[in-house]
């Protein structure tokens, strides 16, 4: 398959497969004139690596599942970034709690609402957790 079907048939840009190549992620099986060629599994491999990224790995982590005999995945791994996910979860389920809290809290001001201040805290706390210049 030409980089020009696999550009259509996965939506990704051809700048992106070159990127993922650079990465060490993807590689052609050759060339036809000018246009790289892919084996036919490229798409299952393109979908693994849209299906890491969406759960949050890093390109580096998602390399380190390709062996040379095919996809090897960390199930312990794969645990522990579920485990980050529900973590997220959690606290982005709050934070929209307290957002829609505060959409129609009655008090005169957001600063003069208890849970609002709450809210506050939570970023200011969740700010301090990262790293700096995140």
């Amino acid at each position: 398959m030409d980089i020009g079907q696999v550009v259509s048939r996965s939506g990704l840009p051809a700048s992106t497969l070159r990127f993922y190549e650079d990465k060490m992620l993807i590689k052609p099986v050759g060339r036809n004139g000018l246009r790289r060629v892919y084996d036919a599994d490229i798409l299952q491999r393109l979908a693994l690596i849209a299906l890491g990224r969406n759960a949050g790995f890093t390109l580096d982590e998602i390399a380190a599942m390709f062996t040379p005999n095919g996809p090897k995945i960390d199930r312990r791994q794969l645990a522990s970034k579920a485990d980050l996910l529900d973590r997220t979860i959690r606290q982005l389920s709050a934070m929209r709690d307290g957002l829609r809290h505060a959409s129609r809290c009655p008090e005169p001001s957001h600063f003069e609402c208890p849970k609002f201040q709450r809210l506050l805290g939570v970023a200011l706390k969740s700010q301090r957790r990262r790293k700096p210049g995140s």
